[in-house]
């Protein structure tokens, strides 16, 4: 069961994180609010954050861990050490990436103006020129953790190939740290000072982060040395699966940035800032479901289809997506219907106003629709990635980006949905995304539903839809409580969400949707 305790220490950490993440945003949301400064700041922190997710959670460790574990493996089999096989190839790859990433951040701190024009189409709508310069000043400032956090990756990619899960899933509880104190301690007197102070604390965050990996690394025996940029067959096989790993595991980031792009270009004052705090809950469930199973598996497979076991291999994918479905559905449904005194209790107080509220839950409640499969392409992607096809992932993450366009243009300029429609539209194709990753591994027989988890499935649909219906039943009654101080909001929630989840889990074992003897069997599995 290592993959269950694999990624409850990947999602336990991650925890961690999100709640610290949490506080962060609620600071953020006090002190900043949802206008001028917030977007201007979200904006300069959407491109290192882009690359944080791509390669942190995504494309780097697609293309990397595999290659690692290969070459390690193979070192075994010719009668040699594994791990020193692995770290010659990661330094090779640094020798490259360390001049690269040094080159092109000087490159965007110097030049930053087309990118962040690129990012919003100069604000055409709320904010214009002025928030325009904040925001190319803040990219500035921000840009430098894109380097930082890519060195953090390779070096996180080790401490997964070597089963250190926990180093790599603490690196972010960092950033959180750096941010909170940022705001509490180093902010200023107005909301622009503010952002100015995240923004610094960004990039402070991916210094200590760097610190903490490359001390971790020592601990574990591993140092790698800086050498000459040296193109071996190796690294240019692994460059040659980064480009389009970087597509098709970023499909759903990428998204994310188009949908920047058109709401601090068409859609005025807090558009940005709305889409940000709805999906920043949203991607709560997300970190510690699928990150933690596509992480946690992806070593797994890589293993099992080197030693021939295809059978084993789906197996493992059969019980990662009934384990991620098992949170998934009910996170999904909760968010649903329940978005409103959510963002109400979580966020709304000092300069964020029941307006923004109101227009933050819309965007939620659109959001979550696509919450499971946001989560399914992090499980079906390592078949793939496991396999060495990067081709095919990038090929379907061109056909969601292609519809994701044509329904953003859609609803954003042909209804009134305005960033609720970006949010519809990123749902629907999210969905687009899994089926035709689940298409393609079936077709070719790589993967198929097991009796288990269609039996499962529906009966999980159903605790999730009784959850839902308890959540709709308590919200009248509990949101009228949710103006009053913190204590009060956080007994609030709890008496709303405390029930609910009851229900679902009591639900999930009445229907069989999961057994009283395999919670006790990982329990037990557990304290051995």
């Amino acid at each position: 069961m290592s993959l269950v305790k694999n990624t409850a220490t990947i999602g336990g950490l991650t925890l961690v994180s999100r709640v610290l993440g949490f506080v962060r945003d609620q600071l953020m949301a006090h002190f900043v609010g949802a206008g001028f400064a917030s977007d201007a700041f979200l904006v300069a922190w959407r491109l290192p954050n882009l690359f944080r997710q791509l390669f942190a959670e995504g494309a780097f460790a697609a293309a990397y861990v595999p290659m690692f574990n290969r070459l390690v493996t193979q070192a075994e089999k010719d009668g040699e050490p594994g791990l020193p096989a692995g770290l010659r190839f990661a330094e090779d790859v640094l020798s490259i990436l360390l001049p690269f990433l040094c080159v092109f951040t000087t490159l965007i701190m110097i030049f930053p103006k087309p990118v962040v024009w690129l990012i919003t189409l100069g604000f055409k709508e709320g904010g214009g020129p002025a928030k325009f310069l904040l925001a190319t000043e803040l990219t500035r400032i921000t840009f430098p953790y894109l380097a930082l956090i890519s060195l953090v990756s390779l070096m996180g990619g080790i401490m997964n190939s070597l089963n250190r899960f926990w180093v790599n899933a603490a690196a972010p509880v960092l950033l959180n740290i750096c941010m909170i104190a940022g705001i509490l301690f180093f902010r200023g007197h107005s909301e622009v000072d503010t952002a100015r102070t995240q923004a610094i604390a960004v990039t402070v965050s991916g210094v200590a982060q760097l610190g903490w990996l490359v001390w971790s690394a020592r601990q574990a025996g591993v140092v790698l040395r800086l050498k000459r940029p040296s193109l071996t067959p190796a690294v240019r096989r692994f460059l040659a699966i980064l480009g389009p790993a970087i597509v098709g595991q970023g499909a759903v980031q990428i998204n994310l940035l188009i949908i920047t792009m058109l709401a601090a270009g068409f859609l005025g004052q807090g558009a940005v800032s709305f889409i940000y705090y709805a999906d920043r809950l949203n991607q709560l469930p997300l970190a510690l479901v699928g990150i933690g199973v596509g992480t946690a598996i992806l070593p797994v497979i890589s293993r099992q289809i080197g030693q021939g076991d295809e059978t084993g291999a789906i197996v493992t994918q059969n019980r990662a997506i009934e384990l991620s479905l098992l949170l998934a559905l009910p996170a999904a449904a909760a968010l649903m219907s329940a978005a409103h005194p959510l963002i109400h209790g979580l966020m709304q107080t000092g300069h964020f106003t029941a307006q923004d509220t109101d227009a933050t839950a819309a965007v939620l409640t659109a959001l979550a629709c696509g919450l499971p499969a946001y989560i399914l392409i992090k499980v079906f992607t390592p078949g793939f990635y496991a396999r060495g096809d990067t081709k095919t992932p990038v090929r379907i993450a061109l056909v969601e980006m292609a519809c994701n366009m044509a329904l953003n243009l859609a609803l954003v300029f042909g209804t009134r949905l305005g960033y609720v429609g970006l949010a519809v539209s990123g749902a629907a194709c999210a969905w687009i995304n899994v089926g035709l990753l689940y298409g393609v591994l079936h077709h070719r027989r790589l993967f198929a539903v097991d009796a288990q988890l269609r039996r499962r499935l529906p009966r999980l649909l159903l605790a999730s839809a009784a959850m839902a219906g308890v959540l709709l039943l308590l919200k009248p009654w509990i949101e009228p409580h949710l103006d009053a101080g913190l204590l009060t909001r956080a007994a609030g929630l709890a008496v709303l969400i405390a029930p609910a989840a009851l229900a679902y889990f009591a639900c999930a074992f009445l229907f069989g949707a999961f057994q009283w003897s395999e919670l006790k069997g990982l329990l037990t599995r557990r304290r051995a």
